[in-house]
């Protein structure tokens, strides 16, 4: 009389379970990939980027920028500017020296307060690139430089 309190052997198809471990195997190594490449590509949250208030001194920065430029080569002093109705038509995440940054593309209506008059611009359009600083308190205005030798050479201005 036999006493063997598994009358079935354990595992019944040894085969099935040598092809089941493989298939563990390649999903295993394969999420292993996906999750390295995943960490690669460093993506900011759309959830930080940055509000209306630093996209306006972004651009009036912007202006005043070239304002500054243009006032020096004519002599001229600079009105007073202001930024409204600021339309971001779309944001794109991008890690620029591995630091949040965002690309954003709009619209915004300007206002040059000269000595004798105002002249008013609707639908001016901005191509900004705006980046967090380490500490989170702080936004940097991003440009290409264009004469640099290196590719993706910035120069960065605080925003204040």
């Amino acid at each position: 009389m036999r006493t063997d309190p598994f009358p079935l052997p354990l595992f019944p198809f040894p085969h099935f379970y040598k092809k089941f471990n493989r298939w563990i195997c390649a999903i295993a190594t394969i999420a292993f990939i996906l999750l390295l490449s995943a960490c690669s590509s460093i993506k900011p949250p759309i959830e930080f980027a940055p509000d209306g208030e630093i996209i306006q001194k972004a651009i009036a920065m912007q202006l005043s920028q070239t304002q500054k430029r243009l006032g020096q080569q004519l002599n001229a002093s600079r009105p007073e500017v202001k930024v409204t109705q600021i339309s971001v038509k779309k944001i794109e995440p991008i890690a620029v020296s591995n630091l949040a940054a965002y690309h954003l593309k709009g619209t915004y209506n300007l206002t040059l307060i000269l000595p004798r008059k105002q002249v008013k611009q609707k639908n001016n359009s901005f191509d900004l690139y705006l980046q967090r600083q380490i500490e989170g308190k702080t936004w940097r205005l991003l440009k290409r430089d264009a004469n640099s030798s290196l590719p993706n050479q910035w120069s960065s201005y605080i925003i204040q």
